[in-house]
């Protein structure tokens, strides 16, 4: 299979899943890209964007706080999930890479979690007056870690000029491997909603 048809094959619609085993059967851990194009400053204000992943159960709740992975809790309890660490500025104009990476051993992830969302919001927008209005080109990747295969990417095309945060897309466990499906959901609230939405005991800001 040609490069082209592989990535064409890699793209996905809002709502569309793809069973990962299926596309790619000798994968074991995986990496989550994401990525965006977004000014360092708006009205003075920095903008600032955050990606973050939730372990879900069949209830659609954390197990545990420490399920929330993000910017201040980089690794989950055992280390199978961790984010690379927090990128201030996203991509620089015309590169072409991710913004954030979140690592995930997929194999030994605990039947106990059905789901992992993955989340992208904009730090203090409502005290910045932020919104995705100022971000361009953001997408979400599934990458073979051993290979960098590309198995599944979803480009954001949905106006959401009106939102502060994102579920970019999700992992959901299926019988014994996982499937990953594009959401694009959109909302106001930022991380602090969501997290709450998840189950997360978190202050208020």
């Amino acid at each position: 299979m040609s490069q082209d048809a592989a990535t064409d094959r890699a793209h996905m619609n809002k709502g569309q899943e793809v069973d990962l085993l299926q596309v790619d059967p000798g994968l074991h851990k995986l990496f989550i890209g994401l990525g965006w194009d977004a000014p360092t400053e708006k009205d003075g204000q920095p903008v600032d964007i955050d990606a973050s992943a939730f372990l879900l159960n069949r209830d659609g709740r954390v197990r545990r706080d420490t399920d929330f992975i993000f910017y201040n809790n980089l690794e989950t309890d055992n280390g199978l999930i961790r984010h690379r660490g927090d990128n201030t500025t996203g991509a620089k104009e015309g590169e072409q890479q991710d913004a954030e990476m979140i690592d995930i051993d997929l194999e030994n992830v605990g039947f106990d979690v059905d789901r992992i969302a993955f989340s992208v919001t904009i730090h203090n927008a409502g005290e910045r007056q932020q919104s995705f209005g100022v971000i361009k080109n953001a997408y979400i990747r599934v990458v073979n870690s051993d290979t960098q295969n590309e198995i599944a990417r979803y480009d954001l095309t949905e106006d959401a000029s009106t939102d502060d945060s994102m579920i970019f897309g999700e992992l959901v466990r299926e019988a014994l491997g996982w499937k990953f499906k594009a959401i694009g959901q959109g909302s106001s609230g930022g991380l602090y909603k969501i997290a709450r939405d998840f189950g997360v005991h978190v202050a208020a800001p």
